[in-house]
């Protein structure tokens, strides 16, 4: 799974004391336990799709931090951003480009906007940037 292998880079980098690693890999892992114990509680278990959104997820808080730092000029900070954001984008799925997204659609037989929607979510949730894909559907 793809948590185990959060937690041996989080050990890898706990041995090579790199703190800015170490520092986001324990983010997205205690999100993923937190996500655990409530999904236990609702009686849903947690998989490698739900990790992916909060690693999506935590990707985005780090595009705003970095924002915010370039705009105050810790140019230093922006640095450890982007190896954040490097580090743990590593883990993430190889995302469906334009041209796959585009010739899926054309693949169904109901293109619109619901049904195009509900299969890429059934089938590619987390693989595809649903966003894109309804900015391609509604193009067609």
């Amino acid at each position: 799974m793809l948590i185990d292998e959060l937690q041996k880079a989080n050990i890898a980098a706990m041995k090579a004391h790199d703190t800015n690693g170490r520092a986001v890999l324990s983010v997205v892992i205690s999100a993923y336990k937190a996500a655990s114990i409530d999904g236990r509680a609702a009686g849903k278990e947690v998989d490698d799709t739900d990790l992916v959104r909060i690693i999506q997820k935590t990707i985005k808080e780090l595009d705003d931090e970095r924002v915010c730092n370039a705009q105050a000029g810790r140019s230093e900070r922006v640095e450890e951003i982007d190896y954040q954001k490097n580090l743990i984008s590593k883990f993430l799925p190889q995302m469906l480009s334009e041209e796959e997204i585009r010739a899926e659609i054309n693949k169904l037989e109901d293109k619109s906007i619901p049904s195009v929607m509900k299969h890429f979510k059934a089938n590619f949730n987390g693989k595809a940037d649903m966003g894109l894909v309804n900015k391609i559907a509604r193009s067609l």
